[in-house]
């Protein structure tokens, strides 16, 4: 059984290495700050419901939305909000 014996430089050297290993697997600006308002479809798969589930808490006023156009937009904190049990009379 051999021994090697590792030195501080050593070690530096590997904290370097394992640094800029990982800095190219995260590569900075790849995570973004979450949306503040989410479409439809982002909302379903968000809450891995159908889109008669969406529809069916806009219309009962559990979950607020907004139009714009064609589109119908979701603020995110309803959203926690409803997760969390603090959303619109039940």
């Amino acid at each position: 059984m051999s021994v090697e014996i590792l030195t501080k430089e050593d070690l530096y050297q590997f904290k370097a290495e394992l640094l800029t290993e990982i800095h190219k697997i995260i590569r900075p600006g790849k995570f973004e700050a979450p949306k503040e308002w989410l479409k439809s479809y982002e909302v379903r798969k968000f809450l891995n419901i159908s889109p008669g589930t969406l529809q069916t808490l806009r219309v009962n006023g559990t979950l607020t939305f907004t139009k714009i156009g064609g589109s119908l937009y979701y603020k995110r904190e309803d959203i926690i909000g409803l997760l969390e049990g603090n959303g619109a009379s039940e």
